[in-house]
């Protein structure tokens, strides 16, 4: 227990005499009494360390940290997968290209249908089903690129 974890205790054990014990005045009474409070409150605080996890508590300095960072062979396919997708978007009908971009803006479906002009929004969510098929089969029917569905 360190010094500041003693100072706190001790000052603590005076409050409690203080508040609760005051008519005690004689050192042959206080003393067992102030011993058995810091007792009490040394096992209290000790609990509420073990609790924390303060004990099994492991420094940040000797955790290794994973390297999250993608490999060049994750990086690769990462970039074939992305040019796969411009070359079969850019060849896609104008309507799913604007649903495509806006997605990727962020929009919700509401904010689609309102933009396109559309009165249900389930038009949105048949058109959005349709785009998303044809994209699938432009890129030979898998998100994989080696033809195996997912």
């Amino acid at each position: 227990m360190g010094r500041d974890t003693a100072e706190d205790l001790a000052q603590e054990t005076l409050v409690v005499l203080e508040e609760k014990y005051r008519q005690i005045s004689r050192i042959e009474e206080l003393l067992p009494l102030a011993l058995q409070i810091v007792r009490f409150k040394m096992g209290a605080q000790r609990r509420k360390a073990a609790r924390r996890g303060e004990y099994t508590a492991v420094s940040v300095d000797d955790v290794p940290l994973p390297d999250h960072a993608a490999g060049p062979a994750l990086l690769f396919e990462r970039n074939q997968m992305r040019e796969r997708l411009r070359k079969a978007i850019g060849e896609m009908e104008e309507r799913c290209r604007h649903m495509f971009r806006m997605k990727l803006e962020g929009m919700n479906f509401e904010e689609i249908r309102a933009a396109l002009g559309a009165h249900s929004i389930n038009t949105i969510y048949t058109w959005d089903f349709r785009c998303r098929q044809k994209l699938l089969e432009r890129l030979g029917g898998s998100w994989d690129g080696e033809g195996r569905p997912q």
